[in-house]
Order: structure tokens, then C-alpha cells, then sequence
């Protein structure tokens, strides 16, 4: 256990070391030598800046933690729908053969289309409202849910599966005591890559029609020219997406606390 929480502080430190010296080498490049031009990319000072100015005066029809807040609820609706149905439907496929044969064709057919795709027919049934982002998060993160969940599945070895049909395990303990915690590896897998699709799918899907929420900051800096409130929409894009990743995380490790060395002694 020890050695795990100074393999994590040690990780941490050499993350934060690096983030400091990009910062430096940010700085030393726009504002100490002029290396960069800041119309090609803002100064450390202009961003903090429009970081001052959205959040004081607002930006977009709403300040910072308007946006924000917005772009998190859009993701968390997204991502709790297609998680819900996908995993789900993935364990169903992975264990059945009837229903994979029944449902894979259509599965296969729309899997290649990509999330952006959907943004014009989503706009068309749902209008410009929250409705239509929402859908193309779910699509977005529907298909590695599913697809994690029925390779978790497949993945579990046969004399376990053979072990548990022979002491008469089936049903709904089937799913809770075999499926389920055999799968948890590449459930998680699925859900980590699910939730970077669905940030991914947000900020594309705001910068069309959005009132609120970070891409439309996106979308209305990039009209007005205005490189520094770029950067500040950018950077929280990446802060809302790491921290949603390392609760994903948290949650992980409770799930499968064997895998981070948290289990009892």
C-alpha cells in the first residue's frame, strides 16, 4: 500500500513539473520573447484576462459557471442514458447468442456512422433546444459502452461459466455474480473512452445553436476574434473532462479494489 501512494505522489509531482514548465515555456514564448505573435496565440496575461472579464461581466450569454454547469449537465444526461442502455445491451449480446444475432446486424450498420453525423436529423427532431445535444452525446457514447461491455463478456473464461450453469446459477444472479463482475475491467474501459467521446461530441454539438455551455464560447470567440477567450474556453473543456475522468476513477477503484491495491488487509 505504501508503495502505491508514493508511486502516486511521485506521478503527481511529475505531472505537476511538466504542467509548470509548459506554462514557463507559454510565457517565455508570447510575453518575454514575442517568439509567438499573440494573434496567433494569446499571451498568459490575455487569457487571465478573459478568464476575469467571463467571469465578472460574462461572455455568451452567461458567465463562466453558467457555461460550465451547462456543459456538465449535458454530458452527465448523455452519458448516464447511454451507459445505461449500453452496457446492458452489451452484457445481453455477450452472453446470448440469440440476441447477438438478433441485434448486431442493426448494431453493425450504425456503429460506422459517426456522433457528428447525427447533429443535422438530432436539430430536425428535436429542434436547437438541449434535447438534440443530448441525443448526440448519447450516440456518441452509446457504441463503447456496448461494445467494452460484450468483449468484458466474451473475455471471461469458459470453465467459469461452465462452473456457474453447473451449480444452477442463472438469471439475475447470473448477470450480478458471473456476468457483471467478470466484465468490470472492460466495463470501465468502455466507460472511460464512452465519457471521452461524449466531451468530445458536447463541445462540437454546442458550437451549433447553443446559448449556453463551453462550445458555445467556443463558437462565439471565434466570430468575435477573440484568441485569449478561446484559450479560456479550451482549458475548462480540459479541466471538466479530467476531473469527470477521476471520478470515473474513484469510482473504479471502489468498484475493483483489487486492481488498485486498496483491499483490506
Amino acid at each position: 500500500m505504501a508503495v502505491i501512494q508514493r508511486t502516486s505522489a511521485r506521478r503527481t509531482v511529475v505531472g505537476l513539473t511538466t504542467v509548470l514548465a509548459l506554462l514557463m515555456l507559454w510565457y517565455l514564448a508570447t510575453s518575454v520573447t514575442g517568439f509567438i505573435h499573440p494573434s496567433r496565440f494569446p499571451r498568459p496575461e490575455e487569457v487571465w484576462g478573459a478568464f476575469s472579464f467571463i467571469q465578472a461581466e460574462g461572455y455568451g450569454n452567461g458567465k463562466l459557471h453558467q457555461h460550465v454547469f451547462h456543459s456538465l449537465q449535458l454530458v452527465a444526461m448523455g452519458f448516464a442514458v447511454a451507459v445505461g442502455i449500453g452496457v446492458p445491451l452489451g452484457l445481453l449480446m455477450g452472453y446470448s447468442r440469440r440476441a447477438e444475432a438478433l441485434i448486431n446486424p442493426a448494431f453493425l450498420l450504425l456503429r460506422p456512422i459517426p456522433p457528428l453525423a447525427w447533429i443535422p436529423l438530432a436539430i430536425v427532431w428535436l429542434g436547437l433546444d438541449d434535447g438534440s445535444k443530448i441525443l448526440v452525446i448519447f450516440v456518441a457514447a452509446f457504441v463503447p459502452s456496448v461494445i467494452n461491455s460484450y468483449t468484458g463478456v466474451r473475455n471471461i473464461e469458459t470453465p467459469m461459466m461452465e462452473a456457474s450453469r453447473m451449480l444452477g446459477i442463472k438469471g439475475w444472479r447470473m448477470v450480478t455474480e458471473v456476468l457483471v463482475p467478470g466484465s468490470l475491467p472492460m466495463i470501465f474501459t468502455g466507460l472511460r473512452l464512452s465519457l471521452q467521446a461524449s466531451w468530445t461530441t458536447l463541445v462540437a454539438a454546442e458550437l451549433i445553436g447553443a446559448l449556453y455551455g463551453l462550445g458555445s464560447i467556443l463558437n462565439q470567440a471565434a466570430q468575435d476574434i477573440y484568441p485569449a477567450m478561446i484559450m479560456v474556453a479550451m482549458v475548462f473543456v480540459g479541466i471538466c473532462g479530467a476531473a469527470t475522468t477521476w471520478l470515473l476513477g474513484q469510482v473504479e477503484a471502489r468498484a475493483m479494489p483489487w486492481r488498485t491495491g486498496r483491499v483490506a488487509a
